[in-house]
């Protein structure tokens, strides 16, 4: 499944922010962090900061808290912020007149299922737990290799 920029953006933001809940960030951190523009990171900050799941605080030493809950909100949370939560395009008129036509329409179907309930299964909380136990050997990126599995 591929994520738009704004998607991934939100999400590492998301993550950074929840590691410590009583400690801002300013954006320039968090967009130095992963190597994004601080103009797309503003935007993307500002539909966090709507949503409620992040707080901007203006000033000297400002910059953005995280007011969600680690254990409540999912990565279908946020992203659903960003963009809808589909992966098949469907079949188009003639095709899904068709048998094959009807039976990838399932399959495709099914797979939109899946993503949206394994996304809507994965929570903050679990994320972190993840970053924190260090579960990953390779960079973002890298080929081969799948979150949480050890090479070697």
């Amino acid at each position: 499944m591929k994520l738009q920029t704004s998607s991934r953006i939100a999400i590492y933001a998301v993550l950074e922010l929840a590691r410590d809940p009583t400690r801002q960030l300013p954006a320039a951190g968090i967009g130095e962090a992963y190597g994004v523009s601080i103009h797309h990171l503003a935007k993307v900050l500002n539909t966090l900061v709507r949503s409620g799941l992040v707080k901007s605080v203006r000033g000297a030493g400002g910059g953005y808290l995280f007011t969600g809950s680690v254990k409540r909100t999912t990565l279908l949370d946020i992203i659903s912020l960003f963009e809808p939560v589909e992966v098949s395009e469907g079949t188009s008129r003639r095709e899904a007149e068709t048998q094959g036509g009807m039976a990838l329409q399932a399959i495709l179907d099914e797979i939109d299922d899946i993503s949206r309930a394994t996304l809507n299964s994965v929570t903050l909380a679990t994320m972190l737990k993840l970053i924190d136990q260090g579960r990953f050997d390779r960079a973002p990126g890298e080929a081969g290799g799948r979150a949480g599995e050890k090479r070697g």
